[in-house]
């Protein structure tokens, strides 16, 4: 009887133990992203210093009540970025628009997603030699973005200033052989983005990116001309977040968008670049 007894309390812890077991293994596979759960999360998003790393900066505490700790790596090129997601040294990228993303992934063989739209930065024309466009000698050299979407979107700013005409159906892939009519025989200088600023006493005007502008000491309030917020560029140039499809539903990931979607984020951005950058909630 005794025997018997003993089996049978053996055999309950046992039973006890490998559930116990179970139910360990269970809380070990849960998902990383699981920002409900007790353990920190940590992404890392590259980004460029101005003004994306710093509104990352601003949504780090917001995060950290979640339980998420964000990294941000600070890149100023326009490539790395992207080659950081795609090989996985980054959970995501704070820089571009969507239409350089479809540049770079036809380009590449990539597929990096979008899942969120935070803000707007308004290109502008600004002063080299001229500091007024209609000032714009015969053969004037103006310098522009030596990538593709980033051109297409200069000259639809000079398009919109009156100082060259596209054919109707050029759009947002505009490029200089879409130029039908250029009536001040504008030369075109092809510069990398982060060296319009500097390039400005060598040309007449440059068409610069807003973080560009920013980082080079420049306000919008000083550009000869900006692109219109209820145009096309507003609509199609919006800044994102970026990452690979396999984490495009990752909870920490949305969980950063809806903090950089929200009002506090949009109110920093409203009170801080003076117009040049708009956020797009």
């Amino acid at each position: 009887m005794k025997k018997k007894i003993l089996t049978t309390i053996v055999s309950a812890a046992l039973l006890f133990s490998f559930a116990g077991c179970s139910a360990s293994n269970n809380n070990d596979v849960s998902p990383a992203n699981d920002v409900s759960a007790d353990q920190n999360v940590v992404i890392r998003v590259g980004a460029n210093i101005t003004p994306h790393s710093e509104i990352l900066e601003q949504a780090k505490p917001i995060l950290a009540d979640q339980g998420i700790t964000l990294e941000i790596v600070q890149l100023e090129d326009s490539i790395t970025p992207n080659t950081g997601v795609i090989e996985g040294s980054l959970d995501a990228n704070y820089f571009q628009h969507v239409p350089y993303l479809d540049q770079y992934n036809l380009e590449n063989g990539s597929d990096l997603v979008s899942i969120g739209a935070i803000h707007y930065e308004p290109f502008g024309i600004y002063a080299g030699r001229v500091t007024d466009l209609s000032e714009l000698p015969d053969g004037a050299t103006v310098a522009v973005p030596n990538n593709v979407t980033n051109e297409a979107r200069a000259l639809l700013l000079l398009a919109q200033e009156g100082l060259l005409t596209l054919s109707d159906d050029a759009g947002i892939n505009a490029t200089v052989e879409d130029i039908i009519d250029n009536p001040k025989n504008i030369q075109f200088r092809e510069l990398a983005p982060e060296q319009l600023v500097a390039a400005l006493p060598d040309v007449d005007v440059a068409v610069i990116n807003g973080n560009y502008a920013i980082e080079g000491g420049l306000h919008v309030s000083q550009a000869l001309a900006v692109e219109a917020n209820d145009g096309l560029a507003a609509q199609t140039y919006g800044n994102i977040i970026a990452t690979t499809p396999d984490k495009a539903n990752d909870e920490a990931l949305l969980a950063l968008v809806e903090v950089l979607q929200s009002q506090a984020i949009s109110d920093y951005i409203n009170n801080t670049y003076d117009g040049a950058v708009v956020p797009l909630n």
